[in-house]
């Protein structure tokens, strides 16, 4: 553990040190800071998090935003709410010069156990997980080859969360853990399946951090925290539980604006030494705890195997290869 944190990854890790941040934190505004010139992509930008993030960016004069959704329709939709107060243009054909911002916030949350049509795995580990994480390395040579012009490297900011420590993970020692993570015949928790997912996605962060130079690019991992008008969880939301929880969230959970200034603080405010590393209601805070110990590095070296075989059709390891070369 290089970084030296003012709080051990077990002590994070703690829900209790969670909600009382939660309830004492309030994560302010990015501000001092200036887009002028720059180009961001955000995917999941039109709706929650993603648009308020977005809308931030904006605020602080960003001049191109790469809203990066499912269908031209929702685009349209979510351009037609940032415009507001504001007036933008819609250049959908020219290629930017520059790639200054990515954010990865595109997650769900799964209310029943519910498998991708077209690979076959669970569906919170797609999205969560490996749909992310191709992105981030398809995304890699275009960050490197716009460096230049940018005079230093992009940033990619993943949208995490504090739950990727809350997870028992009981399917960590079983490998292929892919394949375990996809079993149809085992009882599983949806709840915990998300948890899963970010923790993968935490390990991801830490393992591609520190095969890829932060001169190439800066790679870090913010949570919005607690989030009540959000639709992560919409699945969950349908649900009696989920109404009751909604009630509860609305005293203790922040809007997706409020959450939002933490991944815009993450992409923004900070430099290299965010690179491979988390952010918690604005601070470098530790990763899961597994991540730092003996059991975790043999996972952490196992799940990359088993993501750079599942996206070999996109030629992730030869990608990988030229960006750290």
């Amino acid at each position: 553990m290089g970084t030296k944190f003012d709080v051990t990854p077990e002590k994070q890790a703690s829900v209790p040190r969670f909600f009382y941040n939660q309830l004492t934190v309030k994560p302010v505004m990015v501000q001092g800071v200036s887009l002028a010139g720059k180009t961001a992509l955000v995917t999941g930008s039109n709706t929650g998090v993603g648009l308020e993030t977005s809308r931030q960016l904006l605020d602080l004069g960003l001049s191109k935003l790469i809203l990066a959704v499912r269908s031209e329709e929702r685009g349209q939709t979510a351009k037609k709410k940032l415009s507001a107060g504001r007036n933008l243009s819609d250049d959908t054909h020219q290629e930017p010069p520059r790639l200054d911002i990515v954010v990865l916030n595109i997650g769900l949350g799964n209310a029943t156990r519910v498998f991708n049509p077209k690979t076959d795995h669970d569906e919170m580990i797609q999205v969560n997980y490996l749909s992310t994480a191709l992105l981030a390395i398809l995304l890699l040579p275009v960050v490197k080859e716009k460096r230049a012009a940018q005079g230093g490297p992009s940033r990619i900011t993943i949208v995490s969360s504090e739950v990727s420590a809350w997870t028992a993970f009981k399917e960590k020692n079983s490998f292929p853990l892919l394949a375990s993570l996809d079993r149809k015949i085992a009882k599983v928790d949806p709840l915990d399946r998300m948890m899963v997912s970010k923790l993968l996605g935490q390990f991801f962060l830490s393992y591609l951090a520190s095969i890829i130079p932060p001169s190439v690019v800066v790679i870090n991992a913010a949570s919005p925290g607690s989030v009540y008008d959000s639709e992560f969880n919409r699945e969950h939301d349908k649900t009696f539980s989920g109404a009751i929880a909604k009630v509860v969230m609305r005293r203790l959970a922040n809007t997706a604006a409020v959450g939002a200034r933490m991944i815009t603080d993450a992409a923004v405010k900070h430099g290299q030494e965010t690179h491979g590393e988390f952010l918690s209601f604005q601070k470098i805070v530790p990763l899961a705890p597994i991540i730092y110990t003996a059991e975790g590095k043999k996972i952490s070296e196992q799940l990359w195997k088993e993501t750079k075989e599942e996206l070999a059709f996109a030629n992730v390891e030869e990608i990988l290869k030229t960006i750290s070369e």
